[in-house]
């Protein structure tokens, strides 16, 4: 997976706050949108008031460090329920979940699948099942990949949501 350019500026400041970083874009091209995707270490959903210490830190380093020549806006967000796999932890965290994979380079004569993550071997190797046959992925040709939304991943999500109003 390619890194944003920025990435090992903004990664340090993320788990400086004690959060994960999951993916940074630059959508638009006139007034750009860096867009930084977080998630909370603890497993914990991502409230409002974490987006926003993390959109305080980053500010005062990008203000500093200048990196973007144009002006430009920052968006600091939770992963979602449909989040983005950007890394090997991700795809081992997300064992026996419905994803969807788009590699840069054909393996076995496709880029697209749309699956089940059956495991992540420590080289990186991706076991995925789709449509009755197990692909082997390598990690480092996957270009996108997301978790799909299930009835059984919002059902989790929701048990999840509601053990952590309780708490």
């Amino acid at each position: 997976m390619q890194e944003h350019p920025l990435y090992s500026l903004i990664e340090p400041v993320v788990e400086k706050e004690g959060y994960e970083l999951i993916r940074v874009l630059t959508v638009g091209a006139k007034n750009p949108t860096l867009q930084v995707m977080i998630d909370r270490k603890d497993g914990k959903n991502i409230t409002v008031d974490d987006c926003a210490k993390v959109s305080r830190a980053l500010s005062d380093v990008l203000d500093d460090k200048d990196p973007i020549e144009s002006q430009y806006s920052l968006e600091v967000s939770s992963p979602g329920i449909d989040r983005p796999l950007t890394k090997p932890e991700h795809f081992k965290r997300f064992v026996g979940y419905e994803a969807k994979i788009e590699t840069s380079c054909e393996i076995e004569k496709r880029k697209r699948f749309k699956g089940k993550i059956i495991s992540i071997d420590n080289k990186g190797v991706i076991s995925f099942e789709m449509d009755d046959k197990v692909y082997a992925i390598p990690f480092a040709d996957v270009a996108k990949a997301k978790i799909l939304i299930t009835d059984a991943l919002l059902q989790e999500f929701a048990d999840a949501q509601e053990n952590s109003d309780l708490q």
